[in-house]
């Protein structure tokens, strides 16, 4: 694994891997076994978007792994005054020995990998989010005890999320529904991608319907950063691609409730579902930091087993 851009690009047997190693830091972690993995090292962490958990777990992930993370903001940057991708990247590939990026064009992203001379991360674009289905899919395996053959159900926005999941969830060998309404469905090449997969993904605009026989449902907020003028509009879209009491009435009994967070309340999911499953969505948030810190580690050829 040379960059980590997009799920896609990755086969099974990495996905597992950089679960197993997320596995085996939380479990370093949490008992106090040393794991600086990364001693020396200097690590890029650009953001053009706002970010709690992502620039919140890659500090403290690189500082645990022996690693020096630098937050530079895209605003603070030559970047922002139209200096070109291939000047950006070729200077901070004589700095750093990785770089993770937060932003909005995928094809930046993947300037960066092409232009560089060393390993990026995708943060979050408004294409996909690798690194939280990365976080996400250990949580289930954490919850579930593996992945292979559970259905997951995405309710809610076409979005990078969807787009993410939808990847992750068939590459892991789960079963994956995603429910979004006309106008609001994800990316044609990732629905493209899960053809091949067959009746493993189904694509429908009822939330029952979708919601049924689901072992794990998950969703995202209706309207993402950058979309706050669609707001309104997006409200009476959405209306009803909710997880509440009767969407998880529908769900097998046990069903595990994620969000990536921030979560709007009352809008796509109820207040009293996100407090009933609140363990699962925090320790969802938590596993973030032990999954950055595997890709980080899994990048840099040095698996610390």
């Amino acid at each position: 694994m040379k960059h980590f851009l997009k799920l896609s690009d990755l086969s099974a047997e990495e996905i597992y891997r950089l679960l197993d190693i997320a596995a085996d830091l939380k479990y370093k972690q949490k008992n106090g076994i040393p794991h600086r993995y990364l001693e020396g090292k200097t690590i890029a962490l650009v953001f053009k978007k706002a970010s709690t958990r992502t620039r919140a777990s890659f500090e403290v992930g690189a500082y645990q792994l022996g690693a020096y993370g630098a937050f530079l903001n895209a605003a603070d940057m030559q970047i922002s005054r139209g200096e070109p991708v291939q000047d950006t990247i070729r200077v901070l590939s004589r700095y750093f020995d990785m770089l993770m990026i937060r932003t909005f064009e995928q094809s930046y992203v993947e300037d960066l990998a092409k232009y560089g001379s060393i390993p990026i991360i995708n943060g979050l674009t408004d294409y996909c989010h690798p690194t939280q289905v990365i976080a996400d899919l250990m949580t289930i395996r954490e919850y579930k005890g593996g992945l292979e053959g559970l259905k997951l159900c995405y309710i809610g926005d076409g979005n990078n999320m969807a787009n993410s999941y939808i990847v992750g969830a068939l590459k892991a060998g789960m079963r994956m529904t995603a429910v979004c309404p006309e106008g609001y469905r994800p990316d044609p090449f990732v629905l493209n991608f899960a053809k091949a997969y067959g009746d493993k993904f189904k694509l429908c605009g009822e939330p029952l319907e979708g919601v049924v026989g689901a072992d794990v449902l998950c969703t995202d907020v209706w309207t993402s950063m950058g979309q706050e003028e669609e707001t309104e509009k997006r409200k009476r879209a959405f209306d009803g691609y909710q997880i509440n009491d009767e969407i998880m009435s529908a769900a097998n009994p046990g069903a595990v409730v994620l969000h990536c967070l921030p979560a709007h309340r009352g809008e796509e999911i109820t207040e009293k579902v996100f407090e009933e499953h609140a363990d699962e969505i925090f320790d969802e948030a938590e596993n973030r930091l032990h999954a950055h810190k595997a890709i980080m580690v899994a990048l840099s050829g040095n698996c610390g087993k």
